[in-house]
């Protein structure tokens, strides 16, 4: 395909090797990986939201598959599209015409859902952390509403912290006057990109809000939870089906900061190359284009852990989705028919027997008149359910990623936009 002539200058000299492999990284891969993932976090907000999922840790959820759509969704746009242009000759307009006007509000967008995605899985590990080893907290501070000012809070936070971002970048029109051809470029406002900006904002409290901060507190979180889940194995045959149920939880979200750690390792070495080596890292740009990917990559593989490891979300997911295929298997493994409240040696309990049968009004109603005095548990890892309106609040659930900042003077497809 003929290309004009006309291009950026960030865009001149640009090696036909790094083109293939951000086309083969970005243009293909990230693409593939992005368009699946919107499909699982679509599946994934679907299930979580109907009314038998209800609980505290399905609404982080809820609010994390949120951001990471929207991660993938700007990561399309600014990084997997526009590789496809420099290799192909292809999207052209795209490349030049459409990017560049909408990079200045999705790269700061892109960021706040960064900063979201983190801070959202780090609540949610703290969550867990309460529900596991301090359960008699857990009643008052894992409930749905606290759990939506959890996530507004969240993105009050992402909003204020990103804010900067919003002038970072300006847009430069270029012409030529024979073919009378316009494009446009982006590139780092200078005026307001000064090198204390850069040293203090970018770098700095990038590495420490976005990596020092919530790794940390990862770390330190579910390594307790990790020792809690291997006290509760070593009793396992001694667990209700329901204290079982909740080991399967907790060892499910493991899962999830464990593929968060994972897929930023890279990003979290690229930034550090960035702070302490400076001008010589724009010789590892191909790790940051394989950084970008593993961003992508962590906002699209909850669906499948959920898959995997949710008991109730797998159930919920084939009554919605292969209740013509499947036969039903009863009222005893049915999403509707089943409470998987988790269970405590404090409070009252509630007899599942009567649950499963269709009673459950009349076992509520007789705990209320008279009250039980809850026998000794083997293990307890979270509450007692709330005994009337609140009875969804603690049901099972199911169970995000940074990248670098850019270089001052570098704001187009073969360079990164860090998030």
């Amino acid at each position: 395909m003929n290309r004009s002539a006309l291009e950026c200058e960030t865009d001149a000299g640009v090696p036909d090797s790094d083109k293939l492999f951000r086309f083969v990284v970005h243009g293909v891969l990230l693409n593939a990986i992005g368009a699946a993932g919107l499909l699982g976090n679509g599946l994934s907000v679907l299930v979580l939201s109907r009314p038998q999922m209800r609980s505290s840790i399905n609404c982080l959820l809820i609010g994390l598959a949120a951001c990471d759509t929207v991660l993938i969704l700007t990561s399309v746009l600014l990084f997997g599209i526009t590789a496809i242009y420099p290799y192909t000759g292809g999207l052209r307009y795209y490349y030049y015409n459409v990017c560049p006007l909408i990079t200045p509000y999705a790269y700061p967008i892109a960021n706040v859902a960064q900063t979201m995605s983190v801070y959202l899985t780090l609540i949610v590990t703290v969550e867990r952390w309460v529900a596991v080893c301090h359960p008699f907290r857990a009643k008052a501070l894992c409930t749905s509403s606290r759990a939506r000012w959890y996530v507004f809070g969240t993105a009050a936070f992402a909003f204020v912290y990103n804010a900067p971002k919003f002038f970072e970048a300006e847009v430069i029109t270029v012409s030529d006057p024979i073919t009378e051809e316009v494009i446009y470029c982006v590139q780092a406002d200078l005026d307001f990109r000064t090198d204390k900006y850069v040293v203090i904002y970018i770098h700095w409290m990038y590495l420490v809000v976005m990596y020092i901060v919530p790794f940390s507190a990862l770390a330190a979180l579910n390594a307790c939870i990790v020792r809690q889940v291997r006290r509760a194995q070593a009793e396992r045959a001694r667990l209700s089906r329901v204290q079982r149920r909740e080991l399967g939880l907790a060892t499910m979200l493991l899962v999830v900061v464990l593929v968060f750690f994972l897929c930023n390792i890279l990003p979290l070495v690229t930034n550090a190359f960035e702070v302490f080596l400076g001008d010589e890292f724009e010789n590892l740009d191909p790790l940051v284009k394989t950084s970008n990917l593993l961003v992508t990559i962590n906002s699209s593989v909850n669906f499948v852990i959920y898959v995997i490891f949710g008991e109730k979300f797998k159930r919920v997911f084939l009554k919605l989705f292969c209740a013509g295929r499947i036969r039903a298997r009863g009222t005893r493994d049915s999403p509707e028919h089943t409470r998987d409240d988790s269970l405590a040696s404090c409070g009252e309990r509630m007899s599942l027997r009567l649950a499963r049968n269709g009673t459950l009004a009349r076992s509520e109603r007789l705990s209320r008149m008279r009250p039980r005095r809850a026998s000794p548990s083997p293990a307890v890892y979270y509450p007692a359910p709330p005994p009337s309106s609140q009875m969804t609040e603690m049901t099972d659930a199911v169970g995000s990623p940074a990248t670098t900042p850019p270089s001052p003077g570098r704001w187009n497809g073969h360079t990164r936009l860090p998030f």
